[in-house]
Formats: structure tokens, sequence, C-alpha cells
């Protein structure tokens, strides 16, 4: 008779504005490895918001979630906000301190950090915040996933993706990751190579630094002194 895996806790941390596919990119490669229980964490069960126009409903609140074996906490726009949220940092710090891994995926790494999780830890997160890591007591590292012992931080969005598979190789074994990014065939192919300011045009950069990031990056340092 085959024996049932081991089960594994998977938590996210949701809030309003997350950027949903921080959360289903690796929570759909997640739910996969075997044991995988996933846990949709949130102050409550009222749906979240995304910033993708829907929203996702939570199926636990913070004070009933189990101890996560794996706790992830995904970016967005919405982390400014959280970090002024007590019982999501709370819950953060607490869970962080028995999880086997702790994660994040784009901006999430900032909760991170303001739980108290990234010091003295390389890390990364949107190309956009790096230079904001050392103010959370981490040393930025130049890769797409870092990780440091049992810490893993992935950069913007889609990263979170090859975050999954690499835990997935961690946890259960190369040979299961390598079989389920064949089942999800993650196979990307991108129609240009412009997905990182190292391959994209510096105009580019600096036209998206400019309309968008530099003003949010602004506000993520000023809630970042507020939560310190």
């Amino acid at each position: 008779m085959t024996e049932s895996p081991t089960p594994v806790n998977v938590v996210f941390v949701l809030f309003p504005e997350i950027t949903q596919l921080d959360f289903t990119g690796p929570a759909q490669f997640l739910t996969r490895l075997p044991g995988a229980r996933i846990h949709a964490a949130a102050e409550t069960l009222d749906p979240i918001e995304t910033d993708s126009g829907f929203s996702i409903v939570p199926n636990t609140r913070f004070g009933s979630c189990p101890q996560a074996d794996v706790l992830c906490v995904p970016g967005g726009f919405g982390v400014v906000a959280a970090l002024a949220r007590q019982p999501i940092l709370d819950f953060v710090r607490v869970q962080g301190k028995r999880a086997q891994w702790i994660t994040s995926v784009c901006t999430g790494a900032f909760i991170l950090g303001a739980a108290g999780l990234l010091r003295g830890k390389r890390a990364t997160t949107h190309w956009a915040y790096t230079h904001l890591l050392p103010q959370v007591g981490a040393t930025y590292e130049n890769a797409r996933v870092v990780t440091d012992g049992n810490l893993v931080t992935a950069g913007g969005v889609t990263s979170g993706i090859d975050f999954a598979l690499g835990l997935i190789a961690h946890v259960a074994s190369p040979a299961v990751a390598q079989r389920i990014q064949l089942a999800l065939e993650y196979d990307p192919a991108p129609p240009y190579r412009c997905g990182h300011p190292a391959t994209a045009e510096p105009a580019l950069v600096l036209q998206l630094r400019a309309g968008r990031y530099e003003q949010a990056a602004a506000q993520m340092e000023q809630a970042l002194q507020r939560s310190g």
C-alpha cells in the first residue's frame, strides 16, 4: 500500500490590492506539491480585491490558520497599506518563527522585512524597489530568485513561478519539480527580450520608472519608515 505524502501547509498571506499573479502563479504550482495544503489567509474571510479587477476569497483567517511549513507573502501596490496593518505584520512574524521556509514574491519582501525576517539576509524583489532592501536589513542580490538558508525571495510577478519550482525541488525533488513543470507546460518564450532592465532598452526603463515606479517606490519608502 502506498503511503500518503507528508502534509505540507503552504500559507499565502492575502491583503487588498495584491498582484494576483504573485499569488496565483506560485499557488498553481505549489498545489501540485505532494501533500500540499494551500491556505489563503487574511484578516477576514471577505473577498480580497486584487490589482486585476476581480477578487479572491480567502479560505482561512489569520486567527485560525495552521502553522505554515511554507510561508509566502505576495506583493503588489497594496503592500504600502499592508505595512500599516499590525495584524498582518504580527501574523507574518509569528508564522515566520516556526515555518520551514519563509518566502516572498515581488514587493512582498518588504512585509517580510517589516516583520524582521530579512535582517542579515540576501534577498531580491521587483527591480524598481531593490534599492530599498537595505532599509529592512537585507542585502540585494541581483538574481531572479535568491535563496539564503530557509529564506527564498523572488523578483517581480512572473518570477514567482520560478521560485515555486525551485522550492518544490528542495521540498520534494528535482524530478517532482520537472514533472510539474511539464504538466503545466511552463516553457516561456516571450515575444520581446525586455522583461528586465538588464535586457530592456534604457529609454523604456526610464519611461516606466518615471511613469509609475519612482512615485511607487517613494511611497514604499515612506511606508517602511512608518512601520519601523
